[in-house]
């Protein structure tokens, strides 16, 4: 990988698999708190939860907390549907399990973009994700050292398109040459070199052996 450091005045991460992750515990624990209460089975609520996610494709098209609000409310009927129970119960599981209590921030993670910003340098987050993406910071207990968090259903394009790269560009205020970003995915960090940036594959498993492994590498390159 190349980096020239000299042009680089700010880092943009993506958020999933780079700065946090969901962790398969909490899904655990969900099913299990769920179970007790509807008398269901833990692996089949476990089953539940996760085919439900898989299987919800909407929030794409989502722009704003209002519509995310409407999307859950969907998304608990339909999950009730997948349980077997009363619509109207499962209202008190989505409160108490709402979709930021599965992430966890990636346990360097708050380490290095205090070092970043202890740089002089902007830090920003570019995810496919719903509006509510500060709400998800704020659960890994990041939020306070990102400048701007950005959230793709709020710009209408999504990551690889080349807009959503050259979007955040903007509202970081500064040239996608100046940018680094990381992602896991390499379609979208050739989509980012393709505007300008400069880009890296983080693969926090280990298992690319061209991406950097470890989020504190993203300091040896600024």
């Amino acid at each position: 990988m190349s980096v020239q450091n000299g042009r680089v005045k700010g880092v943009l991460f993506d958020r999933d698999e780079t700065i946090a992750y969901t962790d398969p515990g909490v899904y655990r624990e969900a099913a299990v708190w769920a179970a007790d209460r509807f008398g269901l089975e833990a692996g089949a609520v476990g089953a539940a939860l996760k085919a439900q996610w898989a299987s919800s494709e909407g929030w794409w098209h989502l722009r704003t907390e209002a519509d995310e609000e409407l999307f859950w409310q969907s998304y608990g009927q339909e999950l009730a549907g997948r349980f077997g129970v009363p619509p109207e119960h499962i209202g008190p599981m989505l409160t108490e399990w709402p979709y930021q209590r599965y992430m966890k921030p990636v346990p360097s993670a708050r380490d290095v973009l205090s070092a970043l910003k202890a740089r002089g340098l902007k830090v920003g987050v570019l995810s496919n994700t719903m509006p509510s993406i500060g709400i998800t910071l704020e659960a890994v207990e990041l939020h306070d050292l990102i400048d701007v968090a950005i959230a793709t259903c709020t710009l209408g394009v999504h990551k690889p398109q080349p807009e959503a790269f050259t979007l955040a560009a903007e509202l970081m205020e500064l040239a996608p040459s100046e940018l680094l970003f990381v992602d896991d995915k390499q379609e979208n960090v050739d989509a980012a070199r393709k505007v300008g940036m400069q880009a890296v594959l983080i693969d926090l498993r280990g298992q690319h052996p061209e991406a950097i492994h470890d989020l504190r590498a993203v300091l040896e390159l600024v």
